[in-house]
C-alpha cells in the first residue's frame, strides 16, 4: 500500500524539481542563449528576474486560490502552465519572446511551490516537519544536481532549445500523481479575496525589484528607473495602509509579530540575496571568465548541489542536537564564508580545489535553507497557514532576484571603476565578497530568536524528557518546561 505520507512530499517535489532544473539549466546555458538570440549575458538576466518577478506578482493569490478551488486542481494546473511556458521558451527567437515565455513560467511556478507546500503543512503534523521538507526537498535537488551538467552538454552539443522540453515529461508525471493520490483540500469558509491588495502589492513588488534589477543595464532611462522604483514603493505604502483595514491581507505582515517567522523571513531574506547570486555569478565565472564550455562549467558548478543532497539526510539530527537559534547564527557565517571563497578562484585554481569548496559550501547552505524554511512555522496555527506560505514563499523568490540584481551590479560597478568593457575573471571577485557579507550579516536576526524557538519541531523536547534521571534532574527539567511555557503563554497574549 502506498504510504502517503512519504508520496504527496515526493510530488510536491517534482514541482520543486522542474524550477531547480530550470534556474540551473538556464544560469549554465545563459551566455549561449544569449549569443544565439543576439544580447549579452548580463542583459539577458532580465529573463531571470522577469520569473522571478512573475513569481512574486502572483504568490499572494496562490493561498486563498487553494483554500477557493482545491489544492489538488490548482495544483495540476499549476503544472500544465509552467509545462506552457516552458514550450515558449523553446521555441523562443529574441529576448522579448524568451521574458514572455519566462513570465507564463512565473505564473504557473507561483501557484505550484507554495500550493503543494500547503498541502505538506496541512498533512504533516509539526513535531514531523523537518523530515517531511527534507523528502521534499531530496529529490528536487536533483534538479541542480543534473541540470548544469545536462543543460551545458545539451548546449554544448546539440541546442540549447531542447533544455526546456525536459520538463513535459516530467511534468505531466506530476499532474497525473496530483490527480490522482493528492485528497482535494479545499476550505469550507474560504475568505473574501482581497482583489485591491493583490493589485497595490503586485504593483509595489514589481516596481521595486523590476526597477532595480535594470539599474546599470543602460536598458531604460534613469527617469524611467526611479519612476519604477518610486512607484513600487508608493503602491506598497498604499498596500500597508490598505492590509491594516482588512480581515484577509493577501500578504499579512501581522504574522511578523511572531519571533521565529520574523527571524525566517528578515534573516532568510538577507541570507538568500547573498547566496541567490551563485547560480548567476559563476556560471559566467566559469565561462566568460575562465574559458570554459557550457559543459565543462557545469560538471564544476553542479557541485554546490551535491553537497546539498549530502546534508539532507543529516539536517533533523543536526537541528536537533543544537537548537534552530545556535546552528542557523553560526551556520550563516560559515556558509557565508564559502561564498567569499568563490572570489579567491582565478584561472589557474585547480578544478578539484574549486568542486572541493563548492561541495563543502552546499552541504552548509542546503542546511540553512532547511532551517530557515521549517523554523517560519514553528509558531503559525492552522488557520494562518494559507497566509503564512504566502508570504514566506514571496520573500524568497524576492530574494532570490535582488540577489541576481546586486550580484550583477556589482559585477558591472567593478567594470566601471576598472574601465573596462568586456567581462573577465578579476571583475567577479568583488560580487562575491559582497553578497557573502550581506549573507552574514543575516545572523544577527537569527540570534534574536528565543533559545527555544522551534524545539518542538526540532524534536528537543524529546531528549529532555529521554535524559532525566533522579529527582534533583527532574525538578530542574520540569523548571525548565514551566519557563517555557509561561514564555510561550506570554508571546500568545501579546500577540492576541
Amino acid at each position: 500500500m502506498i504510504n502517503k505520507q512519504r508520496l504527496i512530499p515526493l510530488i510536491v517535489a517534482t514541482a520543486l524539481f522542474m524550477e531547480n532544473m530550470d534556474s540551473t539549466v538556464i544560469a549554465t546555458s545563459l551566455p549561449a542563449i544569449a549569443a544565439d538570440i543576439g544580447t549579452s549575458p548580463l542583459t539577458l538576466k532580465l529573463a531571470i528576474t522577469s520569473y522571478l518577478l512573475s513569481l512574486a506578482v502572483f504568490i499572494p493569490a496562490s493561498g486563498w486560490t487553494a483554500d477557493r478551488f482545491g489544492a489538488r486542481i490548482v495544483f495540476a494546473a499549476a503544472v500544465a502552465v509552467f509545462m506552457l511556458g516552458s514550450i515558449g521558451c523553446a521555441l523562443s527567437s529574441s529576448v522579448t519572446d524568451f521574458v514572455f515565455a519566462r513570465i507564463l513560467q512565473g505564473l504557473g511556478g507561483a501557484m505550484m511551490t507554495p500550493v503543494g507546500r500547503l498541502v505538506l503543512l496541512r498533512s504533516v503534523d509539526k513535531s514531523a516537519l523537518v523530515n517531511a521538507m527534507a523528502w521534499v526537498t531530496v529529490p528536487a535537488l536533483i534538479g541542480p544536481v543534473i541540470g548544469p551538467p545536462l543543460g551545458g552538454f545539451i548546449t554544448t552539443y546539440f541546442s540549447w532549445h531542447w533544455i526546456f522540453l525536459i520538463n513535459i515529461p516530467i511534468g505531466l508525471l506530476g499532474i497525473f500523481l496530483a490527480l490522482k493520490y493528492i485528497d482535494p483540500i479545499k476550505s469550507e469558509d474560504p475568505e473574501r479575496f482581497d482583489l485591491v491588495g493583490l493589485v497595490l502589492a503586485g504593483i509595489g513588488l514589481a516596481g521595486i525589484a523590476f526597477g532595480l534589477s535594470v539599474a546599470g543595464l543602460n536598458l531604460l532611462p534613469w527617469p524611467i528607473v526611479a519612476g519604477l522604483v518610486g512607484v513600487g514603493t508608493v503602491s506598497m505604502t498604499l498596500y500597508l495602509i490598505h492590509a491594516r483595514r482588512t480581515g484577509s491581507p493577501v500578504l499579512d505582515f501581522g504574522l511578523l509579530r511572531l519571533p521565529t517567522m520574523r527571524a525566517s523571513i528578515v534573516g532568510g531574506f538577507l541570507f538568500r540575496l547573498g547566496i541567490g547570486a551563485l547560480p548567476f555569478l559563476l556560471p559566467l565565472l566559469m565561462q566568460v571568465g575562465f574559458g570554459l564550455s557550457p559543459f565543462q562549467s557545469g560538471l564544476v558548478t553542479f557541485a554546490s548541489a551535491v553537497g546539498a543532497m549530502g546534508m539532507k539526510t543529516l539536517a533533523a539530527r543536526i537541528i536537533k542536537a543544537f537548537g534552530f537559534r545556535n546552528m542557523m547564527t553560526a551556520n550563516a557565517v560559515v556558509s557565508s564564508a564559502f561564498l567569499a571563497a568563490c572570489a579567491l578562484f582565478t584561472i589557474s585554481t585547480p578544478l578539484m580545489l574549486i568542486f572541493t569548496i563548492l561541495v563543502v559550501g552546499g552541504f552548509f547552505r542546503s542546511l540553512q535553507f532547511t532551517a530557515i524554511n521549517t523554523v517560519a512555522y514553528a509558531e503559525v496555527e492552522a488557520p494562518q497557514m494559507s497566509r503564512a506560505t504566502t508570504l514566506v514563499s514571496v520573500n524568497q523568490q524576492l530574494a532570490v532576484s535582488a540577489g541576481v540584481a546586486v550580484g550583477a551590479f556589482s559585477v558591472e560597478t567593478t567594470l566601471a571603476l576598472h574601465h573596462q568593457t568586456e567581462l573577465s575573471a578579476d571583475v567577479f571577485g568583488p560580487a562575491f565578497i559582497v553578497v557573502s557579507l550581506i549573507s552574514a550579516a543575516s545572523a544577527w536576526f537569527f540570534w534574536q530568536m528565543p533559545v527555544d524557538a522551534g524545539n518542538e519541531i526540532a524534536g528537543r523536547k524529546a531528549i529532555d524528557i529521554s535524559s532525566r534521571k533522579g529527582a534533583e534532574k527532574r525538578a530542574a527539567t520540569d523548571a525548565v518546561k514551566a519557563a517555557t511555557e509561561d514564555t510561550q503563554n506570554a508571546r500568545d497574549q501579546r500577540l492576541g
